[in-house]
C-alpha cells in the first residue's frame, strides 16, 4: 500500500530536504509549514514536495501542520532561485524567509490606561490634586504617561485608582500600520514628475480599478538628478498599487533613511507603513509577518530582509537607492537584495522600480540594452538649481599644521552662516582619528583579533575595531614602552573636524552625525529632524547624511579628503566615489536658496573628481563602463569569491592552495590566487581569497560546484565561503 511521502525543507545549512511519512488524516499540501522529529527534538520546516511510495519504517512522521502559515509558490521559488544563484544550502536561504518558533508559547499582554470617574479623592494632597487636574478633561492615558504629565510617582496613580477616582481601560492593541490613504492632500508633481510617475504606473500588472488593460510589469529605472523628486514620483506608483488592491514594498538601505522616510510617506498618505528592519522588536515582527501574509498590511518600508516577507499579492517592490551597497548581505547567504528584488518582482509578476540619482553600472547597462525600461529626470524639481560644484586644490593651500579645513572652505562657511544658512562638512570616515601612535616608540594601537588600526573615538575616550567591535579604553601612557602622554592621534575622523569646527567657530551650534554615536535610530531621528527644522549652523557628517535627506537652509556642501576611496583596489573604487561625492554635494541647494560645494582634493584632475566639478556624470559613466568592458568586469564578465579562513594562518593558506591545485578552470574562466586577503585577519580568522573571472555568457555556479566537489573538504576549523558578485574586496 503507498503512502504519502512528504520531502521536508529544515532552515538549517543543509542543501537537501528531509523525507517524513505523512500520517493518516493529515491532509498536506507543498508550501506547508509543518512540525516535524529532528534528532531528539520537535523543529519546524516546509513541504518542498509530496510523492507517494512505501513509506519505510526508517521514516519518522510529520507531527502537525502549523495551520496559521504557509509559503507561497512565488517564495519557494525565490528561496530555490537564491540558493542556485549563490550556492548557499537551500535550508539557510529558507531561513531568512520562514518564521522560526519562539522558544514557549508568547502571549500579548493588553495594554491598560486610565480615566477620570469624575468621584472626588476621599484625601486630598498635592500630589492628588496635581492628577486629578490633569486627568479632569476625561482622555485615556497610560498611567506612566499621566505620572510624567502630573509630576508624580506611580504609586499616587495606584492610590487613587484604590479610591475610586481614576478607573483602568483596555487600550485596544495598536494598529501595526494604518491604512494608507492614496488620495490624501498632498502637494502637486510638476509636469515632469507627472510623466514620469504615469510611466511607473502603467507597469502595474494589477488590473485597474475601474477596468482597463494592466500594464507588463518588468523593471524600471527611475534615475533623477538629487532633488528631482523620485521619492514622490514612486509614491505615486505605491497610491495606485493600494488602489488596486495589491501590495507594495519599499526596500531602503539603512535604517537611518527609513525614520525620515516614514516621516515623508505618513505625510503623502496620511498614515504610517509598516516599517521592518532589525530594530523592530519580536512581538511586533511577528504581528508584520501575519498582516503581510494575510493581505492586511498593503505597504512595507523596510531594509533587505523585508524581501522575505510573506506577500499574499505583491504587485510592486520599489529598491530606493539602488547603487548602494548596503544592499549587499556578506554573511551566510550572500545575496544582493536589489537583485533578488528584481528576481521576486519576476517571480510574483510585479513592477519592479530602482530609483537612483547615481545608478550602478550594471543597471545602466541593463537600461541601455533594453532590459530595463528607463525614466529620467535631468532637473530638480520647481526648476531649483544643482549646486555649484568647485574643487580646492589642497596641494595650493596653506593649513595649519594639525588643521584640515582649508582657508576657502572656512572663509565660505563663515559667510554661509553669516546669511543665516547651513554649511554640512562631509568626511567618510568615523571617530576621531584612524590611527593612534606613540611618539616616543613608534607603537601602533592594532586590533587583536584584526589586521586594522584601532580607531580612536575621542567622545568615548576608547579605541575602537570598526571590524570586529572590539574596544579598549584609550590609555594614558604606551602599552608597549610606557611613557606617559606620549600617545597622539593621527589622520582626522568626524570627531576630529568637529572639534576643529568648535574651535574655529565658537559661536556656533554644531551637530555631529554619525553611525556609532549612542542613541541608535531615535537620537540620529531627532538631530536630522533637527537639522531639518534650522536648529544649527553647521553639520559634521560620514556618508550617513550623503543621501535621502532634504535639508531646506544648506547651502553649502565642504567635502573633505575627497579622495579615500581612489586609491582602493576594488573594481568599483571610482563608481562608488564618485556617486558618494555626487550624492553629497547634492545635499546643497535643495530649498528655495541656491547652493554651491567645494571638495578638498589633492587630485583635481583625476577623472572621478574632474567629472563632478565639471558635471558631466554621462561622460564618467561612459568612460567607466568602457573600461569595465574592456577589462571584462560586470556587467560584461562575472566574478566569484572563494574566502577560505582558518584560526591558523598556515592552515587557511594550506586549503587555499589545494583548492587552487584542482580548479581546472575551463576556457573563458580565471582562478586568481589564493592571496592573503587585504583584510588578512578578521575576528581571529585569517583569510585567503581566492578570486574567480569569468565570461559573461559562463555559468559560474555550475563550474563552482563541481570544483568544490572535487576540491577537498574543509577539516578542523577551515571554512569556505563563496560569494558571486563580490561587492567587496577586502
Amino acid at each position: 500500500m503507498n503512502a504519502a511521502i512528504a520531502d521536508v525543507l529544515i532552515p538549517l545549512a543543509l542543501d537537501t530536504a528531509y523525507s517524513y511519512a505523512v500520517p493518516a488524516g493529515l491532509d498536506l499540501a507543498e508550501g506547508d509549514v509543518v512540525q516535524i522529529p529532528l534528532g531528539p527534538r520537535e523543529t519546524v520546516g516546509v513541504v518542498w514536495g509530496l510523492r507517494d511510495g512505501a513509506a519505510g519504517s526508517n521514516l519518522r512522521k510529520v507531527t502537525a501542520r502549523i495551520a496559521d502559515e504557509g509559503m507561497a509558490p512565488p517564495l519557494r521559488r525565490l528561496v530555490d532561485w537564491i540558493a542556485r544563484y549563490t550556492l548557499a544550502p537551500k535550508g539557510s536561504a529558507l531561513a531568512m524567509a520562514l518564521r522560526l518558533p519562539e522558544d514557549g508559547p508568547r502571549t500579548e499582554t493588553a495594554k491598560v490606561g486610565v480615566r477620570a470617574t469624575g468621584a472626588a479623592p476621599s484625601r486630598i494632597t498635592a500630589a492628588r490634586s496635581k492628577v486629578v487636574a490633569v486627568a479632569a478633561d476625561g482622555a485615556v492615558r497610560g498611567k506612566r504617561a499621566l505620572a510624567l504629565e502630573s509630576g508624580v510617582s506611580a504609586g499616587v496613580i495606584d492610590g487613587l485608582i484604590d479610591d475610586g477616582v481614576l478607573e483602568t481601560v483596555t487600550l485596544a492593541p495598536e494598529r501595526v500600520a494604518e491604512p494608507p490613504d492614496p488620495d490624501h492632500p498632498h502637494p502637486p508633481l510638476s509636469g515632469p514628475q507627472r510623466t514620469a510617475a504615469e510611466a511607473l504606473i502603467a507597469t502595474l500588472t494589477a488590473p485597474p480599478a475601474g477596468g482597463g488593460p494592466a500594464g507588463e510589469g518588468g523593471v524600471t529605472l527611475l534615475e533623477g538628478v538629487t532633488g528631482s523628486g523620485k521619492t514622490e514620483i514612486y509614491f505615486e506608483a505605491v497610491a495606485e498599487a493600494v488602489r488596486r488592491g495589491v501590495q507594495s514594498l519599499v526596500l531602503m538601505p539603512e535604517i537611518a533613511l527609513t525614520a525620515q522616510f516614514l516621516d515623508r510617506f505618513t505625510a503623502r498618505f496620511g498614515a504610517r507603513p509598516a516599517a521592518w528592519h532589525s530594530g523592530i522588536g519580536g512581538r511586533r515582527r511577528e504581528r508584520i509577518r501575519a498582516g503581510v501574509l494575510a493581505g492586511e498590511i498593503p505597504v512595507v518600508v523596510g531594509a533587505r530582509s523585508a524581501l522575505f516577507l510573506p506577500f499574499r499579492h505583491l504587485g510592486l517592490v520599489v529598491v530606493d537607492e539602488e547603487h548602494e551597497a548596503a544592499y549587499k548581505q556578506d554573511d551566510g547567504v550572500c545575496y544582493h537584495a536589489r537583485d533578488m528584488a528584481v528576481v521576486r518582482g519576476k517571480l510574483e509578476n510585479a513592477a519592479v522600480v530602482l530609483a537612483s540619482a547615481t545608478p550602478s553600472i550594471e543597471t545602466r547597462v541593463n537600461a541601455a540594452r533594453g532590459r530595463y525600461r528607463r525614466v529620467v529626470l535631468p532637473e530638480r524639481f520647481g526648476g531649483r538649481r544643482l549646486p555649484e560644484i568647485r574643487a580646492i586644490d589642497m596641494r595650493r593651500e596653506a593649513i595649519p599644521r594639525g588643521r584640515y579645513l582649508s582657508p576657502t572652505l572656512t572663509a565660505a562657511v563663515a559667510e554661509t552662516n553669516a546669511r543665516g544658512e547651513q554649511a554640512l562638512l562631509f568626511l567618510n570616515r568615523r571617530g576621531y582619528a584612524p590611527l593612534t601612535l606613540c611618539r616616543a616608540c613608534g607603537h601602533r594601537y592594532q586590533c587583536p583579533n584584526c589586521s586594522t588600526w584601532l580607531v580612536e573615538h575621542r567622545f568615548r575616550r576608547a579605541l575602537v575595531c570598526h571590524h570586529c567591535g572590539h574596544a579598549e579604553r584609550r590609555p594614558d601612557a604606551c602599552a608597549e614602552c610606557g611613557t606617559v602622554d606620549s600617545l597622539t592621534a593621527c589622520g582626522p575622523g568626524v570627531e576630529r573636524i568637529a572639534e576643529e569646527v568648535a574651535a574655529t567657530f565658537p559661536d556656533k551650534r554644531v551637530i555631529v552625525l554619525s553611525s556609532d554615536f549612542p542613541g541608535g535610530a531615535e537620537r540620529l531621528r531627532a538631530e536630522l529632524q533637527t537639522v531639518a527644522e534650522g536648529g544649527c549652523d553647521i553639520v559634521v557628517g560620514t556618508q550617513l547624511v550623503a543621501k535621502g535627506h532634504n535639508f531646506p537652509l544648506l547651502t553649502l556642501v565642504g567635502v573633505l579628503d575627497a579622495d579615500i576611496g581612489l586609491a582602493s583596489g576594488d573594481p568599483r573604487a571610482a563608481e562608488r566615489t564618485f556617486q558618494l561625492l555626487q550624492q553629497v554635494t547634492g545635499r546643497a541647494g535643495r530649498g528655495e536658496k541656491p547652493g554651491r560645494a567645494l571638495v578638498q582634493t589633492y587630485q583635481p584632475e583625476h577623472p572621478v573628481i574632474a567629472a563632478l566639478i565639471s558635471g558631466d556624470a554621462e561622460r564618467f559613466y561612459e568612460e567607466e563602463t568602457a573600461a569595465r568592458e574592456v577589462a571584462g568586469l560586470p556587467p560584461f564578465g562575472r566574478l566569484a569569491a572563494l574566502i577560505v579562513s582558518a584560526a591558523e594562518r598556515e592552515a587557511a593558506e594550506a586549503h587555499g592552495q589545494a583548492l587552487a591545485r584542482v580548479a581546472e578552470p575551463p576556457p573563458g574562466v580565471m582562478v586568481l590566487g589564493p592571496a592573503e586577503a587585504p583584510l588578512a585577519l578578521v575576528r581571529g580568522r585569517h583569510r585567503f581569497r581566492l578570486l574567480v573571472k569569468a565570461e559573461r555568457e559562463i555559468d559560474i555556479q555550475s563550474y563552482l560546484r563541481d570544483w568544490i566537489a572535487r576540491g577537498p573538504k574543509p577539516r578542523g576549523n577551515v571554512r569556505v565561503a563563496i560569494d558571486v558578485d563580490p561587492q567587496s574586496f577586502l
